[in-house]
């Protein structure tokens, strides 16, 4: 590992302020600025704060450039192949895998809480059926903060202990009731004999009047996409996890805004968008090659989703697992997909043309995942709230490591003022038109 210096100097007029260097585990530096307006006045500006670091963070570890992603430590291919989701939000919220009594004790605890408040199921009357399902994930998430008054102290380890088995445990079930109102079909209870995916797919797709089985091999996909996403370290909605409670809010209401964050289409609804493109692309009959072609000559309207990441400059690690999941649910399901066939192509294109190579426009994890939740029959409007269920286990930890990080102070972001200098007010006879 690189050397790093264990401090940098920044001249700022006739000052030489001396900064302190932190190195983390796998010798990434970070120049400690907090003493930078004390000593100068001045502050840095960074939008998208994409060079700034806002806190210190063992849970998870990225290198973009060599497409690496871990877990506390581990690999997350080594995760998606012998681990389960639950045992993954255990390492994620207590930093180590459990052991087989801590898991079990673990699971429990979440079957334990599964069903929702009667009183909470009648919030979902109240939507119209057309509502978007983060939407209301995220109201009903917030409103549970009034039916558990006596657990939503941040400081209290037990208190925190129990919202997290909670919250975990009901938000499939929020989720699917989202679906079911949707399309007017009656809610159906949690089963506990079931896992957590298995479950999940029981309350999405289960009826009163029929027998419902749940398909291994779907239910097993299913725990690998929520393994893919349950944590990415300090992306757009983990950061608003973290500042929303950063201001002691409770930890329903800090997840609530994690929710209406990840809903964005430039974050979490971008795998819908992947499989809007193929449609498109399909419909069209002219082929990926016509349309990548016309993401190269930048043709107005035409935008290549899926490919690219904020993070990652090589393949992204998640993508190529969730290809080969792709290939084998079809496979399970014996369906053919003609956007597989558009994927692919697209896929072949990129990583071949320097076009793409260049510009680091590889597949990520929204390129293959979208085409896996259709294959499920899960609707296009759900594939974002799919995304949050995964990586609810990731704000929970995050949201945890903020509490007990003596460092936290409530998030206040600075700003450089650019609006009119001090002016006398007008009287309102005496103003003119606002110009347009």
């Amino acid at each position: 590992m690189p050397a790093h210096p264990d401090h940098a100097e920044l001249h700022y007029g006739d000052k030489v302020l001396k900064l302190p260097v932190t190195v983390g585990t796998e010798a990434e530096a970070g120049i400690d600025i907090s003493s930078l307006r004390k000593e100068t006045g001045a502050i840095t500006l960074d939008p998208g704060y994409v060079n700034t670091g806002s806190c210190e963070s063992a849970i998870t570890y990225i290198d973009g450039e060599k497409g690496i992603l871990r877990y506390r430590g581990i690999p997350i291919e080594e995760l998606c192949e012998r681990s389960t989701f639950l045992e993954v939000c255990y390492l994620l919220l207590y930093g180590e895998l459990p052991t087989k009594d801590e898991l079990d004790d673990f699971t429990n605890d979440i079957r334990t809480h599964t069903m929702l408040h009667e009183d909470v199921k009648r919030f979902f009357s109240v939507f119209p059926k057309k509502a978007h399902p983060m939407a209301v994930c995220a109201a009903v998430i917030g409103a549970l903060s009034t039916f558990y008054p006596k657990s939503m102290d941040p400081r209290d380890h037990k208190q925190r202990d129990i919202s997290t088995a909670r919250i975990i445990a009901k938000l499939p079930t929020i989720a699917a009731y989202s679906f079911k109102h949707s399309i007017g079909q009656p809610f159906m209870y949690p089963q506990n004999k079931f896992d957590y995916s298995s479950n999940f797919l029981h309350l999405m797709f289960a009826t009163p009047t029929e027998d419902y089985e749940v398909d291994p091999v779907i239910a097993k996909a299913l725990d690998k996409l929520l393994i893919l996403h349950a944590d990415h370290e300090q992306n757009c909605s983990t950061s608003t996890v973290r500042m929303v409670g950063s201001s002691g809010a409770n930890m329903f209401a800090s997840l609530s805004a994690g929710v209406m964050a990840l809903w964005g289409p430039l974050h979490g609804g971008a795998n819908s968008a992947v499989v809007e493109m193929l449609q498109r692309i399909h419909e069209s009959g002219d082929g990926g090659r016509a349309y990548m072609q016309a993401v190269k000559d930048r043709k107005e309207g035409i935008r290549l989703m899926g490919f690219g990441h904020r993070v990652y400059k090589s393949y992204d690690p998640r993508a190529s697992i969730l290809k080969t999941t792709t290939y084998e649910v079809l496979e399970k399901l014996k369906k053919s997909n003609p956007l597989l066939d558009v994927a692919v192509e697209l896929e072949e294109i990129a990583l071949k043309d320097s076009y793409f190579v260049e510009r680091n426009l590889y597949p990520n994890v929204d390129f293959y995942s979208g085409l896996i939740y259709q294959a499920i029959g899960i609707p296009v409007n759900m594939f974002t709230v799919m995304f949050a269920l995964g990586r609810l286990p990731g704000w929970i930890a995050q949201w945890r490591e903020m509490q007990n990080d003596p460092a936290t102070r409530i998030s206040r972001p600075r700003q450089i003022y650019t609006g009119s200098a001090k002016r006398a007010y007008v009287p309102l006879e005496k103003r003119s038109p606002r110009r347009e």
